[in-house]
């Protein structure tokens, strides 16, 4: 597993393999499920993470105490993604020299902070149709599908650089990506969430039209089981 400097350094040198392009939003998503998933998987904790005290770093720095993410802030002061994306790195930077120099220690390493933990039964994948459909603003910050495309991605990192097999949920979801391209008879390469956004007004109504595509897709295969097991 590498450590979140290494992670962010590969990103900001090729955005586009981990977030599809420089943008301080996706950066800020995909960073919640990367993080978020390493915590429930017992390798670090939000006091250790690499990115504790920098929310309230940039808020010093803007001089603002108006509750918004260090994304949000870092943008409303660039004006655009990509300028805030790159603005982001040179904050950060900034920030971990006055962390090396408190001596606050940053995440390293593969060992568990405690061996005798097993993996949680928490999955992101299985939160999909119930609670972030009903909660959206808690796992997304607004309704968005590009955030929660970066959020699962993030989430699927994490949990691949440990070592940790994927769950039935997760492995089901893979196949939604050539499910969307079947179902909208494209085959662009392009992710799945951009291509229902695409076919949408905005990203509120894409969210919502991935939640109904998805709920056809899970009893499609439900289907597709019944069937298998009667036949």
């Amino acid at each position: 597993m590498m450590n979140l400097s290494t992670l962010l350094q590969k990103i900001k040198e090729n955005p586009v393999i981990y977030i599809d392009k420089p943008s301080i939003t996706c950066l800020h998503s995909f960073l919640n499920g990367y993080i978020d998933s390493l915590i429930e998987l017992g390798f670090t904790t939000i006091g250790s993470c690499g990115m504790e005290g920098f929310q309230e770093w940039i808020q010093e720095r803007a001089k603002t105490n108006v509750s918004r993410s260090w994304a949000g802030i870092i943008l409303s002061c660039c004006g655009s993604e990509r300028a805030a994306f790159n603005r982001f790195f040179e904050e950060f930077e900034q920030f971990l020299k006055q962390k090396n120099n408190s001596k606050i220690q940053e995440i390293e390493g593969i060992s568990r902070l405690s061996e005798d933990m097993r993996f949680p039964r928490f999955d992101i994948y299985n939160e999909i149709p119930s609670n972030i459909k009903k909660r959206p603003g808690m796992f997304l910050g607004r309704n968005s599908i590009t955030r929660l495309d970066m959020l699962l991605r993030g989430y699927s990192l994490a949990r691949r650089e440990v070592g940790v097999p994927p769950t039935e949920p997760e492995r089901e979801f893979e196949g939604f990506q050539s499910w969307v391209e079947e179902k909208y008879g494209i085959k662009s390469g392009q992710s799945w969430s951009k291509i229902i956004l695409f076919y949408s007004v905005d990203e509120h109504e894409a969210l919502q039209k991935f939640f109904e595509l998805f709920e056809e897709y899970l009893n499609r295969n439900k289907s597709l089981e019944v069937d298998e097991i009667c036949g």
